[in-house]
């Protein structure tokens, strides 16, 4: 994803948007009313944006490249810790990737195994 669409998709984060962290995956509710929510078990690939003057964004994808948007600023230590869990996430690099002074995307994980596809079934 470029830049420009990101924020075209998702504009500044808006201060009556909340995010929850849970066991089972992130959910980000907005004003207007939608919703983005991934599984952590489905999460395959996390992105940091940056943009001089705005808030950094942690961007969590599936394998479809259907994901959820998280702002800096809606983050805590329930979400990092999160993070920590899956396989071989270096806090470091997200912590580097979010203090860069250049304006971009930056992926900071890759799943190792992403999940295969479902097999073809045949029925009966």
């Amino acid at each position: 994803m470029e830049l420009a669409r990101i924020a075209a998709m998702h504009g500044n984060p808006m201060p009556d948007s909340y995010v929850y962290v849970t066991e089972e995956g992130v959910t980000r509710h907005y004003a207007d009313g939608s919703v983005e929510a991934l599984a952590w078990e489905d999460v395959v690939e996390v992105r940091v944006v940056t943009e001089s003057g705005e808030d950094v964004l942690f961007i969590l994808l599936d394998r479809d490249g259907e994901g959820c948007v998280v702002p800096r600023s809606a983050t805590d230590a329930t979400f990092l810790a999160r993070l920590r869990y899956l396989p071989d996430f270096d806090l470091d690099r997200l912590a580097n990737a979010a203090e860069s002074a250049h304006d971009g995307v930056v992926v900071v994980w890759r799943s190792p195994d992403p999940p295969s596809a479902l097999p073809d079934l045949e029925y009966d």
